[in-house]
């Protein structure tokens, strides 16, 4: 393999990391925690972060092409690279790393898997029973499953007319927290 080819960037590497920096920065706002009462934890912040970025993931699969793939692919490779950063800053030793990024993978794949199919049903109650059973740990609040169902959808309709050709360059606008809880 020729030198030059482990330095090249992969494709949308860059707008992999800018998608997901706004899935983030909506998983970070306030409102989901006060309003909602999504737990201020480790494990709170990350079923947020990973509710987002699914939705931007699952954004591309209504594109044709080989871009979407490739696109949807820098979304989850900075995900979990980012998801590595922390957990070495938070001081976990390098052995334990590669463990627990592969039980992130596999939490997130568990809940795209059951986003996805809580999505293809008309109402919201399968949505719900996902969200509160993944970001509450239990049967959680059910009217607050039933409002984060609600901005789900929301958010996902928000992004689904936001073009193609944008979320290529590496922007996404999501919904305020505020406006899709109403």
């Amino acid at each position: 393999m020729p030198l030059s080819r482990l330095f090249r960037r992969r494709p949308f590497e860059r707008e992999g990391y800018l998608l997901y920096g706004a899935a983030v920065a909506a998983a970070r706002e306030p409102a989901w925690y006060r309003d909602l009462g999504v737990p201020d934890t480790l494990d709170g912040r990350f079923d947020m972060v990973a509710l987002f970025a699914f939705l931007l993931i699952d954004r591309m699969r209504e594109e044709p092409g080989d871009q979407p793939p490739a696109l949807s692919q820098a979304v989850f490779d900075a995900m979990f690279s980012d998801m590595d950063q922390n957990l070495r800053e938070m001081g976990v030793a390098d052995l334990g790393v590669g463990k627990r990024v592969k039980r992130m993978w596999e939490a997130f794949h568990g809940r795209a898997t059951a986003y996805t199919a809580a999505l293809a049903e008309a109402d919201d109650a399968a949505l719900a029973a996902a969200l509160s059973r993944n970001v509450w740990r239990s049967a959680g609040p059910v009217a607050a499953a039933q409002r984060l169902a609600r901005a789900t959808r929301r958010q996902r309709a928000h992004l689904g007319v936001q073009p193609f050709a944008a979320l290529c360059r590496g922007e996404a606008a999501f919904l305020p927290a505020a406006e899709s809880l109403t």
